[in-house]
């Protein structure tokens, strides 16, 4: 959960509190590509997508003899970044993991 998102979760939740509401349980704050393969693959595979086209602009500079300057290793780490994203949503690893005991 983002900074944001919590920060949207905690205000609704005062919101509800004051006007004697009852609060939202766990279950309607799942995340919002739980039960849905379809658009996690679809959302992932883009996304995927979107890093391999980044990448191989940096990768048609370099290989046409161009200097590697910073700009081309900053693109390198973006596409990457976005690549890592799109496997993030495919797998949905929140909620998987099991709770810690103390």
């Amino acid at each position: 959960m983002s900074l944001t998102t919590a920060t949207v979760a905690l205000f609704l939740d005062s919101m509800a509190a004051r006007r004697g509401e009852q609060l939202p349980s766990e279950e309607t704050r799942l995340p919002f590509f739980k039960n849905c393969w379809s658009c996690r693959l679809l959302s992932g595979a883009g996304l995927l997508a979107a890093g391999a086209y980044v990448f191989q602009g940096a990768r048609i500079r370099m290989k046409r003899g161009g200097p590697t300057s910073m700009g081309t290793v900053a693109q390198i780490f973006f596409a990457l970044c976005i690549a890592s994203w799109g496997v993030v949503i495919i797998a949905d690893p929140v909620g998987k993991a099991d709770p810690k005991t103390p």
